[in-house]
């Protein structure tokens, strides 16, 4: 897989989502190698439907996400035809593999074993993991200043994990669940909430008097995993070089800012 990854390291703190520069995570020189297109007159999308908020149907059955959005998003800009097939899990790669799609956009793990069955585009979000902490303590907010305090966890987690490699002073408290490790922190039970930045986002969304997420996001692909990327066929070039080129143009554009926006409206970077 070929992918450069611009990391940029942002402090948010309690900011604005609408504020917030995102990172580019694609190779922004792609923009000007045009694949042929032609070549390329529809893609058919395989995504699952028990992924939210990424791909799951809604309540009247529609099949909505931010991967849905997405894809239509690149046929569009592409001005190509698009459809859109909701597989079971288990049976979406297999459907990938015999050719009943072109691209399967449903959060494939980039590992070294899907690396041998499918060739990947560009990633085009990663789940990094973040601090919250109660809002008073945002502006002050220093890792190295959790040393005998304590950090609350999900029990089991590289999050975790991450805690006791890099934060061996602090005080790890781990809990069954995201919120209940976060619902310590807002009745300061815990100092600050380490976990999955996405996650931690649509809380925040639903408790803003409280929290804030505080400091940088942390990009660890071998503890957070490499990111969401679509999956193609093996040696099918041509589609994975055109969803590269729309990733690529729907940045330069602000569309793919704004489609994560739209469903992320606590941004999680």
């Amino acid at each position: 897989m070929r992918t450069l990854i611009a990391l940029i390291m942002l402090c948010f703190g309690a900011s604005a989502a609408v504020a917030q520069v995102l990172p580019y995570h694609a190779d922004p020189s792609a923009r000007d190698l045009a694949p042929n297109l032609t070549a390329v007159p529809s893609i058919r999308f395989l995504t699952t439907a028990d992924f939210p908020p990424f791909n799951y149907r809604d309540k009247t059955g529609e099949l909505v996400g931010f991967n849905v959005d997405l894809a239509r998003a690149l046929c569009a800009d592409l001005s190509i035809t698009c459809t859109l097939q909701a597989w079971p899990w288990e049976q979406a790669g297999k459907a990938l593999e015999d050719g009943q799609g072109d691209a399967l956009i449903a959060g494939v793990a980039l590992t070294p074993e899907n690396g041998a069955l499918f060739d990947f585009s560009n990633i085009y979000l990663m789940l990094p993991g973040r601090f919250v902490t109660l809002k008073d303590a945002v502006a002050s907010f220093a890792p190295a200043a959790l040393a005998g305090k304590t950090v609350a966890v999900r029990k089991g987690t590289s999050h975790a994990e991450f805690v006791r490699r890099y934060l061996p002073d602090a005080k790890l408290r781990e809990f069954n669940t995201e919120t209940a490790a976060l619902e310590a922190v807002r009745d300061k039970q815990a100092d600050a909430y380490f976990g999955d930045a996405m996650r931690a986002s649509f809380w925040l969304n639903d408790n803003p008097p409280c929290c804030a997420f505080a400091g940088q996001p942390y990009f660890r692909p071998d503890l957070f995993g490499e990111g969401l990327a679509v999956a193609v066929a093996a040696g099918h070039d041509t589609v994975r070089q055109a969803i590269d080129y729309g990733l690529v143009r729907l940045k330069k554009s602000g569309a793919l800012d704004e489609l994560y926006l739209r469903w992320f409206p606590v941004g999680f970077y």
